[in-house]
Order: structure tokens, then C-alpha cells, then sequence
């Protein structure tokens, strides 16, 4: 199930609102270490005076809090429900809903009280008694939960009704065929046209969710036809017209139901243009989960618009918004850069004028940082190349987090392989970082050239001197075994390419594995280009690479350069001189485009940040 981004400022403001059954001068009933203190408890519990009763109760619930077992007071607390106070109420309730799963059969002890109370005339105690009987998941209660529930799902007030509405879904994951059966599903359909925005609300969540419990349990996929999650035409205007009087949370729910609408309502761009001009508003709010959903809805009817001038102009609509979000806590920015960079694979183009919004702050934490880079590369365009890789340059070049500078110089180079025409200047920039002989800076650069040789074959030789230069500088495996390749693959152009490799070849044993056989590869390239000089080199390499190493990729390796070598040199050219696979060209980390679809479709979700 999705899990919507939730603004932690409006769940405190709706914590708020609820009465505390615990307030700060209640924090004496979490400091007791008396002994015999279930028996006193007992004795309290059957009180006559309403406030000792209660306090004893209080004083129950502390210690089931803090993990200590009262269960062997449940017929003792059981009967305090017999009460007109409804915090003493909430309290024994509380208390039945954490035992009632070890204690079944005295749970139906409280059967009776709760179908009571379910008729009460105040509506709280109707609703807590609802609620509580949902909560309790044992069956015997589950049997007589279905009459009060069907009945609180036609009540009067309206905070029975979207509680009813919650405890449908409890209803379901008990006992699915129940529901289907009793008529539950057309009561939560029929409370999609009720008065109240937030009845509409927690129903539409009650049958999201059911939808997606019977799609996990085999059934038709949400929104599809036969789901029990359907939108009819007179069904989408009732939800559009609520949307503007939900609360927060009503809004993203239904945002996020109306995202996973497939039905058609006669004319496909017609309904999408309507839906699409109801819900903009919602992309000025001030809650961040309100404006990513929206952004979601948007996104989701725009395929359906006529004309591609009809899209562009809905596009636009969505930058500011987005742009907005950046104005945000840190972990809520990245929450947003998270979806902003799914909404750049496929559209980067609503993004591509704010570039220069992305730039990094000198105060972002790194994790912000590391994510506006990836999108920066998403968005860079001959157009503002010159501006991003002045701002990629700076933070190679000033950075204090090594791993930022790392991803910067990467940054670069995924510049050179997006965009053809501006691979020179992006190799310029590259040079200048490597002047710097910052060791991980020329181990990165080093890396990041490796991928452009391989992209663009036979157009910056010139810098492959200035690389051999730093040898000095590379520690890392990556960073080596990508050197030993560019000399291998250049050695005809490198004047002493054999005395490199000699130099990495003293050290063979000891090296990495993908040092190794970079340098096996490298040193037959070499001998192929110059059979009368590297001789001796590739005979000691190869003796190393088959009698001396215990890694059986590289031994095999060995095993079929000799052979190719010592059968026919000629075929050996041929397989080991071939041009190297071409490098695909990717501006962001890859993401599968069935997985992209998904992901999209999860916007504003737990699934749209880890991007799985």
C-alpha cells in the first residue's frame, strides 16, 4: 500500500486537537516499583468513587505500557465500562483492545456493552464503541460487529459514519467474503455522494485500500474494471466537488485515488482536461503532500489531452509547485527531489527553464546535494551547459565532502556522454581538475575520461599524456584499472606504454581483481601492437595470470589469450583488437521503464523515494 507524504506539521496540529487520555501531571503512574501491585489494583478497580476508579485504570494502562502483564485483571476492568465518562471509556477500551487477542473468550464478556454503546445517543460513545469492536481482531466479536456496523454506516451524525467507514476495511481484513456478502461495499459506495467532505474522504480511503488487499489476494488490479475501487462519471464529479472542502489528509486521499482511475467517461480528453483544470488549484497549497499528489493526477490525465500545445501548456502549471517544494525542511526536499527526478526521466522538459533552482546551497546537508546533481545532469541542455558545469566545477574544485566531489566529477562526465557537441568543454573542465593533483579528484576524473573514449573512439587522445602524468595519484581499483585500460587501448599512440605497464605489472599479485584483468587485457593489446618489445612482458603476465593466481575469472582469461596467441595470432587481433561495445549514453541513474511506469504511478509515496 502506498504510503502518502505526510507533512509532520499538520499531524501535529490534528494531535492537537484530540484529548490526551494521559496528561504531563499523569506521569506518576509510569514510576511505581511496589510489589503485591496487581492485587491493590484489583482492589481499586471495584471502587465506587468514579475518580479513584478511574485513576486505577490509569494507573492499569501505565503498566500494560511498559510492558508489564495485567491481563489477569481484564474481568476487573471490564466491568468499569459501564460508565457515562468517556475518558474512562477510551481507557477500558484501550485496555480490551491489547488483550483481547490473549483473552478471546473473555473478550465476549464485552460484547454486550459494545452493542449498547453502540446505539448510545451520543455519538462519540457510538463511534468509540464501533471503532473498539473493529480494533478487537477476534472472531467471535467479528460475528457481532456486523449488525452495529451496518447500522453506524447509515447513522445520522457524520463522525459515525466516517468512523464506520474505517472499520469496514478492519471488517475486511478479517473476513473479506463478510463484507463482500453484506451488503458493506455498496453502504461505502454510497457514501461517496455524502454531504460531509470527510465521510467522502475515509471512504474513498476504505475502499482504496480494500482494493489493494483483494488485488494481493488474486483479485483485479486498483482501478481496473471488476475492482472494488471504481470510479463512475456521477462518482468522479461527487469526489472533484469535495476535494475542495476535504481536510489535508481528504485531499491527498482522494488525489491519490483519483491517480489510479482507469475508466473511460466518454470522451477521454474532455474528462481529462476537467479533471486536470479541478485539480490545479490544489498545486498552490500549502502542503507538500497535497501538492505532490496533485502533481500526480496532473500527470496522469495529461497523456489523455488532445494536442501536444494542450500538454506544454499544462506542463508549465507544474514547475512552480515543484520549484516550491524546494523551500522546504531538508528531509522533505528530498523527499520532493526524490519525485522530481521520476517526473525528469520522462518529462524533463517541465523542469528545464528552473535549472538553475537546483544549484546546491552552501548549507544543504549532502544528501540534498548528491540528489540535485543527478537532476541537474537530467536537465542540462546545450543551452545552459555553460552554467552547469561552472556549478559542477565548483564543487569539485571547493567541495569539503569527498563523496560530493566524487559525484560532481562524475556529474561532468555524464554531461560529455548526454550531449555530443559539448563533450570538448566538458573534457576541458576535466583537465583542470586533474591540475589540482587532489588524489581523489584525478582518480574520478580518470574513471569518468575512461567512459568518454569509450563513447566518443578517437577524438581526445591529446589528454591520454596528461593521465599517464598522474599515475602517481591513483590508489583506488577503479581508478587503476581504468588507466590500464586507456593505455592498452591507446598503446600505439603512448610512447612508453610498455614501461606503465611494467610499473603496474611488478605489483600483479598483490593487485585488485579488476586490476588484473585490465592489465592481462592491456598487455596482450600491447604485445599484438608491438610483438617485438612486449614479449617478455605479456610471457611473465600470462605465466602470472595461469600458474600463480587463485581468482578462476582471471586464470581463465589467461588460459585463452595463450592459446589465441600461441594458435593464431592473426584471430587473436581479430577478437582482442575489436572495438569495444558502445557506451550508452544515461544523464541519470537507470531505471527500468516498466519499473519508470510504476514508479509514476506511486508518486508521493514510500515507492517514489527508494525508487523501488
Amino acid at each position: 500500500m502506498s504510503t502518502p507524504f505526510v507533512n509532520f506539521d499538520t499531524l501535529k496540529s490534528i494531535k492537537s486537537l484530540r484529548p490526551p487520555l494521559f496528561h504531563m501531571s499523569d506521569a506518576k503512574y509510569f514510576h511505581t516499583t511496589k510489589r503485591g501491585e496487581i492485587h491493590e489494583l484489583k482492589e481499586e478497580l471495584h471502587q465506587l468513587d468514579k475518580s479513584k476508579k478511574k485513576e486505577a485504570v490509569k494507573k492499569v494502562i501505565a503498566a500494560m505500557t511498559v510492558g508489564k502483564d495485567v491481563s489477569m485483571l481484564f474481568p476487573d476492568v471490564c466491568n468499569c465500562m459501564q460508565t457515562p465518562d468517556i475518558e474512562l471509556k477510551k481507557l477500558v477500551y484501550l485496555y480490551l483492545i491489547n488483550y483481547a487477542k490473549s483473552q478471546p473468550d473473555l473478550a465476549i464478556m464485552a460484547v454486550n456493552t459494545f452493542v449498547k454503546d453502540a446505539s448510545d445517543p451520543n455519538p462519540l460513545i457510538r463511534a468509540l464503541a464501533v471503532r473498539t469492536m473493529g480494533c478487537i481482531r477476534v472472531d467471535q466479536i467479528t460475528e457481532y460487529l456486523t449488525t452495529p456496523l451496518l447500522k453506524a454506516l447509515k447513522d445520522e451524525d457524520p463522525y459515525v459514519r466516517k468512523t464506520a467507514a474505517t472499520c469496514v476495511t478492519k471488517l475486511f481484513d478479517i473476513n473479506p467474503d463478510l463484507v463482500k456478502d453484506r451488503g458493506f461495499l455498496e453502504l461505502l459506495r454510497g457514501l461517496l455522494g455524502d454531504s460531509n467532505p470527510t465521510v467522502v474522504a475515509n471512504a474513498v480511503a476504505a475502499l482504496s485500500e480494500m482494493a489493494e488487499m483483494d488485488a494481493a489476494a488474486g483479485g483485479p488490479p486498483v482501478g481496473q474494471p471488476g475492482s472494488l475501487w471504481s470510479v463512475t462519471a456521477g462518482t468522479l464529479q461527487k469526489l472533484l466537488a469535495a476535494l475542495n472542502e476535504c481536510s489535508e489528509w481528504g485531499q491527498v486521499v482522494i488525489l491519490d485515488a483519483l491517480a489510479v482511475v482507469t475508466g473511460s467517461f466518454g470522451d477521454e480528453a474532455k474528462e481529462a482536461e476537467a479533471i486536470i483544470e479541478r485539480v490545479t488549484p490544489r498545486l498552490q497549497h500549502a502542503n507538500a503532500a497535497v501538492v505532490l499528489s496533485a502533481v500526480k493526477v496532473v500527470l496522469r490525465f495529461m497523456e489523455f489531452l488532445p494536442s501536444s500545445e494542450s500538454s506544454r501548456s499544462v506542463a508549465k502549471k507544474l514547475s512552480p509547485p515543484l520549484v516550491t517544494l524546494l523551500s522546504f525542511e531538508p528531509e522533505m526536499q528530498y523527499v520532493a527531489l526524490r519525485n522530481i527526478q521520476l517526473i525528469c526521466h520522462r518529462w524533463p522538459h517541465i523542469l528545464q527553464a528552473d535549472t538553475k533552482v537546483f544549484f546546491c546551497k552552501y548549507n544543504d546537508p549532502t544528501y540534498v546535494k548528491m540528489e540535485k546533481v543527478d537532476i541537474m545532469v537530467m536537465l542540462c541542455t546545450e543551452r545552459n551547459l555553460d552554467q552547469v558545469l561552472m556549478e559542477l566545477k565548483e564543487y569539485a574544485s571547493s567541495e569539503v565532502d569527498v563523496e560530493m566531489v566524487r559525484k560532481s566529477v562524475g556529474a561532468i562526465g555524464r554531461c560529455a556522454l548526454k550531449l555530443e557537441r559539448a563533450a570538448e568543454k566538458c573534457v576541458n573542465v576535466l583537465l583542470e581538475l586533474i591540475q589540482s593533483k587532489v588524489s581523489y579528484v584525478v582518480q574520478e576524473s580518470v574513471v569518468v575520461i575512461r567512459d568518454i573514449f569509450r563513447k566518443y573512439p578517437g577524438r581526445y587522445e591529446g589528454v591520454i599524456g596528461t593521465l599517464c602524468e598522474n599515475l602517481e595519484s591513483l590508489e583506488e581499483p577503479e581508478a587503476k584499472a581504468a588507466l590500464v585500460w586507456i593505455i592498452g587501448q591507446y598503446a600505439e599512440r603512448i610512447d612508453n606504454a610498455q614501461e606503465l605497464l611494467e610499473e603496474f605489472a611488478e605489483g600483479f599479485g598483490d593487485a585488485d581483481p579488476a586490476v588484473q584483468l585490465q592489465l592481462l587485457t592491456a598487455t596482450v593489446k600491447l604485445f599484438l601492437k608491438r610483438p617485438a618489445t612486449a614479449q617478455e612482458l605479456v610471457k611473465r603476465v600470462l605465466n602470472d595470470a595461469t600458474a600463480s593466481s587463485t581468482n578462476p575469472d582471471l586464470r581463465d582469461r589467461g588460459y585463452i589469450y595463450w592459446r589465441l596467441l600461441s594458435a593464431d595470432p592473426e584471430s587473436a587481433k581479430a577478437v582482442v583488437l575489436s572495438a569495444p561495445p558502445p557506451l550508452e549514453a544515461s544523464s541519470a541513474p537507470a531505471v527500468d521503464p516498466s519499473l519508470l511506469d510504476d514508479l509514476l504511478r506511486q508518486l508521493a509515496s514510500l515507492s517514489s523515494v527508494c525508487h523501488k
